[in-house]
Parts: structure tokens; C-alpha cells; sequence
């Protein structure tokens, strides 16, 4: 089973090994400074946005991999039934949603929230805001447009 974790600063996803043969990569790195949010979606399915790019699924057991849609790309480590942390992501990064089915959901997005909050006030790591407006006009993330060129 996938795990989300804080590590220094950055929110991780790591992959079991059979995981990341499925999805061709053993983790995704990214800094806390670029989570804009972290909850709980207590249906696993309501977590995939758009259509799969890269990796695995198996309809009503699981998904892994890389999901594109009008607002970016997200990654998913989601197993059936159950509970899901999501961490979603400031527009104009390389991902804008990790969703990952851990053993506990509730106590990782907590962690995770600490963590990402710390970081953007330049909290004990001593690192300092990266949070950058995006290329698309900012704001609040409602309005995504996409970057890519025709």
C-alpha cells in the first residue's frame, strides 16, 4: 500500500514495490511550501478527475498512476472501498492533486496540514514561503486554464 508522508520539506508519496512497477516510478516528491490544502474523501472514486494518462486501474478495485484533466494532472494511489488523503497542490505544478488510500487517512491529512503551514510561514525548517502566483492570473484556483500550447 502506497504511504504519504512529511519528510523534511516535502510531502511524499511512496510506492510499494509492485506499485511502482505499475506506475513506472517509486515516489513523487513535492515541497509543503506548494500544499494549498489536505483532506479526507471518504469515497475513493470521487478522488479520480478526468481521464488516465499513465499507470494502472482496475474498475472497483484500484487506481495508480497519473490522471490529466482541464486543470492539470493529479496522482493517484487509491484502492477500493475506503477512505482517501488528498493533498491538493497550488496551480502551475507539476501535479495539482495527490490522492492516496492509507492506513490512516485522518491522521495523515493532519500531519500533512502541520506540516504544509509550518512551511509556509517559514516555521523551525527555516524555509521561507515558495508560493509563487501561477502563470494563469492566480487567484484562488477555482478559474484553471490550461498552459499548454495547441
Amino acid at each position: 500500500m502506497a504511504r504519504l508522508l512529511v519528510r523534511n520539506d516535502d510531502v511524499v508519496v511512496r510506492l510499494s514495490w509492485r506499485e511502482a512497477l505499475l506506475a513506472r516510478r517509486k515516489e513523487i516528491r513535492m515541497p509543503l511550501a506548494d500544499v494549498r490544502g489536505a483532506g479526507v474523501e471518504t469515497d475513493w472514486w470521487r478522488t479520480l478527475r478526468g481521464t488516465a494518462e499513465h499507470g494502472r486501474r482496475r474498475p472497483e478495485r484500484f487506481c495508480l498512476g497519473t490522471w490529466r484533466h482541464a486543470g492539470g494532472t493529479d496522482f493517484v494511489a487509491v484502492r477500493a472501498p475506503g477512505p482517501v488523503a488528498v493533498v491538493d497542490l497550488f496551480p502551475g505544478r507539476r501535479f495539482v492533486r495527490l490522492s492516496v488510500s492509507t492506513a490512516d487517512p485522518e491522521g495523515t491529512v493532519r500531519a500533512v496540514r502541520l506540516a504544509a503551514r509550518r512551511a509556509q510561514e517559514g516555521g523551525p525548517s527555516g524555509g521561507a514561503r515558495r508560493h509563487e502566483p501561477s502563470r494563469n492570473g492566480g487567484g484562488d484556483g477555482g478559474e484553471r486554464r490550461s498552459t499548454r500550447s495547441a
